[in-house]
């Protein structure tokens, strides 16, 4: 028991600063979009567990496992460390490094829209299993969910016998990683470059769409009804709203027969006296 608290103590120190920088300064686990990178965020989550195991494990054995020779032997507590416990990190970070090289080779060649998000609200956790829009993603969720299984399993078979080292886990349970990795980085590879709509403005009967991936020809319609669209230096797109328009409606973005989610629009709330903006409309899209 003496063992299991200090593990959960020394776990709570390694885990505790992560998580207050990730609350305060998350800009190092995030995409280029700035929303929470799922590759990014299990490749930490590893190192964290795994670093956290050694360093159990070493001063278990400095101090209750007898010394330097608790080490030695096949069948010592480190002897998992190979076979099992660095394949398990592997899929997670060969995941992330692939993922970063082809978002960023997407991104360059202009097949793939990485518009930074509007609007000041923040789901963190939810950003790890959805798409830009908040749309949950399957293929982010099976990876998310599989590795915090897997992580779980690592965790409390460790705490139950600190004294034994790495909990000897079946050779295979990499899989449990490195599989639904492989997923997740054909995922990427897979999904269609789609534009994204990330606000939607009305100021004096001109619509105004933010987002990108919007071609060099791109049509706004809005609840079905294109309308003459022209594109803003910036990247935005206008249009002007007809006076038949009603006061809240979907808008969507058409180009090169790839159309956007619907960006739903709401007119501004008069407590507030501002303007709502929307909020990202539901895309695929895969992020590193």
């Amino acid at each position: 028991m003496t063992s299991a608290l200090f593990a959960l103590a020394l776990l709570a120190a390694l885990a505790g600063p992560i998580v207050l920088r990730l609350v305060r300064r998350p800009g190092f686990v995030t995409g280029r979009d700035g929303r929470l990178s799922t590759s990014i965020t299990l490749a930490l989550a590893w190192t964290v567990i795994l670093v956290w195991l050694l360093l159990a494990t070493l001063g278990y054995g400095l101090t209750a496992g007898g010394g330097v020779d608790w080490f030695q032997g096949p069948e010592g507590p480190l002897s998992s460390l190979t076979t099992v416990y660095l394949p398990l990190l592997g899929g997670p970070y060969a995941a992330l490094i692939a993922a970063k090289a082809v978002v960023g080779m997407r991104v360059e060649r202009g097949s793939m829209a990485k518009p930074a998000p509007k609007g000041t609200e923040r789901r963190p956790v939810h950003d790890l299993i959805s798409n830009d829009g908040g749309r949950t993603d399957l293929v982010d969720l099976q990876y998310v969910a599989l590795s915090a299984v897997t992580m779980l399993y690592v965790v409390a078979f460790f705490l139950t016998d600190v004294g034994g080292g790495l909990p000897r886990l079946p050779a295979e349970m990499w899989a449990l990683t490195g599989a639904p990795a492989g997923a997740y980085l054909l995922n990427k590879m897979a999904v269609r470059g789609i534009p994204v709509i990330t606000g939607v403005t009305v100021t004096d009967g001109l619509l105004t769409v933010a987002g990108g991936g919007f071609g060099d020809n791109p049509r706004v319609e809005v609840n079905g009804t294109p309308l003459p669209t022209a594109v803003v230096p910036d990247g935005t797109l206008t249009a002007p709203l007809p006076a038949t328009a009603p006061p809240a409606f979907d808008v969507v973005v058409t180009t090169h027969g790839l159309r956007s989610d619907p960006a739903p629009f709401a007119p501004p709330d008069p407590l507030r006296g501002a303007e709502s903006p929307t909020r990202p409309s539901p895309v695929p899209r895969p992020r590193p």
